[in-house]
């Protein structure tokens, strides 16, 4: 498999030190920064104020997210200088009557080139910059580090809705060739039999797990259960697959999936030599989340240890628009909770809006993946949150016929 160029825009060891003739009471007054980039939406972040002397590095800094660049980005900026400017202020970050808050003390602007950062790592500044204009008139000056390096990644995208047991892709450049098919299931009846019989190996203990994971919870009446899709290489061979092991039921007295009562999913890799077992690599949990205008589809997304599923390490947690939808990421710089070791960018993964087709498109960091094998699990869990947004869909409405057991209503 060849990767698709990425570079890392980063930007970090961000800290301000007040002068004395800023007017401002370190102690008292909260300072944060935006960044701009052209192309990309801006980024804001609290800023530690130092008390560090002369030129020596911040005692304590914050970093950003920083930008990740495409391919087609950087074509587009290919020989062209892009200025990034970082804008710092004081006062409470937001916006009071869409006018933003806070007492503009200056800004920096970084030339970066982006050219050849896909080859090396590339640093753009390092050290503190003074914000004011006049040379001679004290002012706060900023610490950070602007640097870039390659992020090769692969990228898939699904040839369908996963609920339609699609081809998966590999893009490379104008290329696109088939390296995963999928077969999605929704058997209602058969799913929590034929999941708990290929936990072969070590059978007790995978029935103790099985039944930690799903809560051991059976349920009448309204529910969406028993999904599952598994992925298969192009000699038919599962590779990985995603079972929906905790069903997505209505809160009591409500149609929707709460936070209370989220619905799950196993994240599943063959185990042993044979392909009749699986063994649990991660565990993805979501619910809906009521908004004041509009709803999101939240959810959680942990590895499961070789100790057991009380010992996840978590890797992802946010909420998306459930009309606009949005991108699944597994990012160390996004996710402050994160003791797994793990650094920088893992995985994406792109969700549609309700109603709207999905074929996601799935982009992996070069470094998590070893073999297909790796591939697939990202793939497997990139459907299974897809198909979590039609999941956690109000039980008032009707899914599509892909979705339904025999005996349910769809669209």
């Amino acid at each position: 498999m060849d990767p698709c160029p990425f570079v890392h825009l980063i930007v970090e060891s961000l800290a301000l030190k007040l002068s004395l003739g800023s007017g401002l009471q370190s102690a008292a007054t909260p300072c944060f920064c935006k960044l701009k980039l052209k192309h990309f939406p801006s980024q804001t972040a609290l800023l530690p104020l130092s008390s560090a002397s002369g030129d020596s590095p911040p005692e304590s800094s914050t970093s950003l997210a920083g930008f990740h660049l495409d391919a087609s980005i950087l074509r587009r900026l290919a020989g062209k200088p892009v200025a990034l400017t970082v804008s710092v202020y004081a006062g409470r970050m937001g916006c009071t009557c869409w006018v933003s808050s806070g007492k503009l003390l200056g800004r920096v602007h970084v030339s970066v080139v982006i050219e050849g950062t896909e080859l090396r790592p590339t640093l753009f500044r390092s050290g503190w910059v003074k914000l004011g204009k006049d040379p001679d008139k004290p002012s706060a000056r900023l610490h950070l580090v602007v640097r870039a390096e390659p992020d090769p990644r692969y990228v898939f995208q699904f040839g369908a809705e996963p609920e339609c047991s699609p081809v998966v892709f590999q893009i490379q450049g104008g290329r696109r060739q088939p390296v995963f098919s999928c077969k999605f299931s929704a058997d209602r009846s058969s799913r929590s039999r034929s999941l708990a019989s290929d936990f072969t190996a070590s059978e007790t203990a995978n029935r103790r797990w099985l039944n930690t994971f799903s809560g051991e919870r059976e349920r009448t009446g309204r529910e969406r259960k028993g999904w599952m899709i598994t992925i298969h290489d192009l000699s038919g061979s599962p590779v990985a697959a995603a079972s929906m092991i905790t069903p997505f039921v209505p809160s009591s007295g409500s149609d929707r999936v709460s936070r209370s009562n989220p619905g799950a999913w196993l994240i599943l890799r063959p185990h042993g030599f044979s392909f009749s077992g699986w063994k649990p690599w991660g565990r993805l949990e979501a619910w809906r989340e009521r908004g004041s205008t509009r709803d999101g589809l939240s959810y959680k997304f942990e590895l499961v240890t070789e100790t057991g599923p009380t010992t996840g390490i978590p890797l992802a947690e946010s909420t998306m628009s459930v009309k606009k939808g949005g991108v699944f990421c597994i990012d160390s710089t996004l996710f402050s909770n994160n003791n797994s070791g793990i650094r920088g960018f893992v995985m994406s993964s792109t969700v549609e809006g309700e109603g709207k087709v999905s074929k996601p498109v799935v982009q992996v960091a070069v470094q998590h993946v070893t073999c297909m094998a790796d591939a697939a699990l990202f793939i497997a869990l990139s459907a299974a949150m897809d198909l979590s947004m039609d999941a956690c869909r109000l039980f008032s409405h009707k899914l599509r016929k892909e979705l339904c057991h025999e005996e349910q209503d769809y669209v």
